[in-house]
């Protein structure tokens, strides 16, 4: 059976792309995500280069119970109940290096945005910057599925100086990058005018010029799910091309978000504002089981499906042979969405390599 619509949580990079894709719907085809729910993001991690930077210091995988990052350090919580602890710089031998020119930590073109900095622990902040997420918000408070707090102030500064370091650190990294190299394409402001005289005949080996080969692509999988010839593959590795593109095929190119995007999606004033555009912003945490940072995500997807708000969720669940890889995942399945709660510190193509598999 079609799917009609469907709720998509992701990382900024990930909710950029399905906002293209939708966006340029003329041409892509467009998806059935119908609701973005945007994760905060500093950085993320490589499985393979995660796995083992852990081995090198005697731990496996199959032995970790949960991974955090709190108050600057990264945790890895173990079966038997012991604690290892890492500085963020430790973390740099298996960040993907894509992460230094994101701009984006509060998911700007969500329709909400959720994480932990802004809220006491145990809450997850909420910005809302749709009317849709808005409401949908509204009425998890009023059915009972999270409780809603005012943010705190002192918090509240927290998360935009944090939000705002982000911006001008890695502001920086392009400005490097591009004094020696290529420029970050997703950067620049430009008119959709302009996005189709510069794109036209923007095929996947201009993709793989612009993006690819330096090192920008994000995994997400937008280009893989919108090739009309299915010869885009991507896996765990870069994207690949196996066979040959139509005259005049752009949408991979046109999907990435890593590539030409137009003010109309991505205005450039955003630069200028830690956490972006939004309509309210508040503490919250589930009150329908436990999960990480609150558990208001789960809450949030439990919600959708109960009141048929959309018709299937997106998840990241795990590979049953491999511990912590984890494997996205289109479910209306109340127990699989509460399985799989919580962070999982590693990328994967979520909405489209599930969407794709369908």
């Amino acid at each position: 059976m079609a799917i009609k619509n469907a709720a998509m949580v992701g990382t900024p990079c990930q909710i950029l792309a399905a906002t293209k894709i939708n966006e340029y719907d003329d041409k892509t085809g467009g998806s059935p995500i119908d609701l973005k729910i945007g994760l905060f993001c500093m950085e993320n991690f490589s499985y393979h280069y995660l796995k083992e930077f852990l081995l090198n210091d005697n731990i496996e995988l199959k032995n970790v119970k949960e991974f955090r990052i709190e108050n600057n350090r990264f945790k890895v919580f173990l079966n038997n109940g012991d604690l290892k602890e890492y500085s963020i710089p430790e973390t740099e031998s298996f960040k993907r290096k894509n992460c230094d020119v994101c701009l984006d930590f509060a998911s700007d073109v969500s329709d909400i945005s959720v994480g932990s900095v802004g809220s006491p622990k145990g809450y997850s902040t909420l910005i809302l910057r749709s009317k849709k997420g808005a409401d949908i918000i509204k009425g998890l408070k009023e059915e009972g599925y999270i409780e809603v707090t005012d943010i705190d102030e002192k918090l509240f500064g927290l998360l935009e100086k944090i939000a705002g370091g982000k911006k001008s650190k890695n502001l920086a990294n392009i400005k490097e990058k591009e004094s020696i190299a290529r420029p970050v394409l997703y950067n620049r402001d430009i008119t959709n005018e302009e996005l189709e005289d510069l794109t036209e005949n923007a095929d996947f080996d201009l993709l793989k010029s612009d993006v690819i080969s330096i090192g920008n692509c994000v995994l997400c999988g937008a280009c893989e799910f919108v090739c009309p010839e299915n010869i885009v593959e991507i896996n765990s590795r870069k994207p690949v091309k196996k066979g040959k593109c139509p005259e005049g095929c752009n949408l991979c190119y046109i999907s990435c978000p890593r590539t030409w995007t137009s003010r109309d999606i991505l205005s450039n004033t955003l630069v200028d504002e830690p956490i972006g555009e939004y309509l309210k912003i508040c503490s919250a945490k589930s009150l329908k089981g436990k999960g990480q940072d609150g558990g208001v995500v789960t809450a949030i997807l439990l919600y959708l499906l109960d009141k048929e708000i959309v018709d299937d969720v997106f998840i990241v669940g795990e590979d049953n042979e491999n511990p912590w890889k984890p494997i996205p995942k289109l479910t209306n399945d109340r127990n699989e969405v509460l399985s799989a709660a919580g962070t999982k510190y590693s990328t994967v193509p979520i909405a489209f390599k599930a969407l794709k598999n369908i």
